[in-house]
């Protein structure tokens, strides 16, 4: 069950969302498949720890955290993977690992992988197994004003993305 705190945490910003109850559900990619919707679509948070301070990496489930993009995107520094131990207690109505990606709610700034945006709906772990949050990307990004840009490991056979308008490549003839 989602911890109360965030439901109204989420109606107090007024944040229009929709519980989707579901088999428990360990890994990200389990839920993806557990509510038959692509793992681009399901949103999983990833815990880092820089020299001062904890922060919530959103990506997708399929998706892996490249530390590097992380630190040139927000400019932090020492970034790693952080340990359980080290941030279980800053959420302790959550399951863990299944902490949800409300940084304002928990004091953390959070970055997110730019190619979420793709997606119109996202689904997250919002401190349960066995239920998800589904709630309009837009509407994710104007409550918590994360950091957006591209942190991921690129997907094996993906395009990557240019960084410049192809557009303006063009020949005008």
């Amino acid at each position: 069950m989602i911890p109360q705190n965030i439901l109204q945490y989420l109606e107090r910003h007024q944040i229009p969302f929709e519980r989707r109850p579901h088999p428990r559900a360990i890994t990200a990619q389990a839920l993806a498949e557990s509510l038959h919707v692509s793992g681009f679509q399901v949103a999983k948070s990833v815990i880092l720890r820089s020299e001062d301070s904890l922060w919530i990496c959103v990506v997708g489930a399929p998706d892996t955290v490249d530390v590097d993009r992380v630190a040139e995107v927000t400019g932090a520094k020492g970034l790693r993977l952080a340990d359980e131990s080290e941030f279980a207690t800053l959420f302790p109505d959550c399951e863990v690992g299944a902490e949800p990606p409300f940084g304002r709610r928990y004091g953390l700034p959070v970055v997110v992988d730019e190619h979420l945006g793709e997606a119109e709906t996202l689904l997250f772990r919002a401190g349960s197994h066995d239920e998800a949050l589904e709630v309009r990307f837009a509407d994710f990004v104007g409550v918590e004003a994360p950091y957006l840009g591209a942190i991921v490991h690129d997907r094996p056979g993906a395009a990557r993305r240019l960084p410049y308008d192809s557009e303006a490549l063009q020949p005008d003839y």
